[in-house]
């Protein structure tokens, strides 16, 4: 259901000029044919309606992280196609930090009672990490963020009660979260860009993989030796988290 709710929908109360640029229904892609679809149209729409493009693709990504739906991934290589690399980098950045702030604060309103019942073992584990690493929590946090052992999205609704202040939480979520945004944006940027093998294989292609490459390395290399010598994460891989949980958590970023 999720998957194929309208965008109009979603947004129809924002601005009804909205319903005139996009008379038709839209969904949030799930492969990367309906992807590179949606990038064409709204790259389209672009060209004269920018500010109504942003609108609505904001809305979209804060609807999706806030209330952890999979798919932001998808998002994350839209940002790439339809704003470039740099603006939907930033985008990327801001939307996914917004988006894990607003799902923290209505686990701070609403949940915090419902995740401590269904996820007891869980953060009971977490809480015990957290006070271990209190001193460097902020570090401890982004080895979280780099290496998910735990969901991103059981992380936003279980910090309120683990009572991480809401500036560490903010900050860590927003670096954290760099490298994979990075990769994910410059790789939906490629593909917008690439027609024929020719293009796959053009210096300029390769020189984005190969930033892609150390995006993807070098912080989660520097992160992992900071916590062998300064944090306490012993413990952390047996929290229940399998590798099906890790690798759907990457869909939903």
């Amino acid at each position: 259901f999720f998957k194929s709710v309208s965008l109009i929908v979603l947004l129809g109360g924002c601005h009804m000029e909205l319903l005139c640029l996009f008379p038709f229904r839209l969904k949030f892609p799930s492969d990367l044919d309906e992807l590179r679809e949606l990038a064409e149209m709204l790259k389209f729409y672009k060209r004269e309606h920018h500010g109504y493009v942003l609108l609505l693709f904001c809305s979209a990504y804060l609807y999706k992280q806030s209330f952890a739906i999979p798919g932001s991934s998808f998002l994350n290589l839209l940002a790439g196609a339809i704003f470039g690399p740099w603006e939907g980098l930033l985008l990327a950045c801001l939307l996914t930090t917004s988006g894990s702030t607003f799902c923290f604060l209505l686990s701070k309103a609403f949940g915090k009672q419902h995740v401590v019942q269904m996820f007891p073992d869980k953060v009971a584990l977490l809480q015990r990490k957290v006070e271990e690493n209190r001193s460097s929590l902020f570090f401890f946090l982004l080895f979280l963020r780099f290496f998910p052992m735990t969901p991103n999205w059981f992380l936003n609704i279980t910090c309120p009660v683990l009572n991480i202040p809401m500036p560490i939480f903010f900050s860590s979520v927003f670096i954290g979260l760099i490298p994979y945004n990075f990769i994910c944006v410059r790789t939906g940027s490629i593909l917008s860009e690439i027609s024929s093998m020719d293009d796959m294989f053009s210096w300029g292609t390769l020189a984005q993989l190969l930033a892609i490459a150390i995006a993807a390395l070098v912080p989660g290399a520097l992160i992992k030796r900071y916590s062998k010598t300064h944090l306490k994460v012993d413990g952390l891989e047996s929290n229940g988290t399998s590798p099906a949980e890790v690798n759907q958590d990457r869909k939903r970023r």
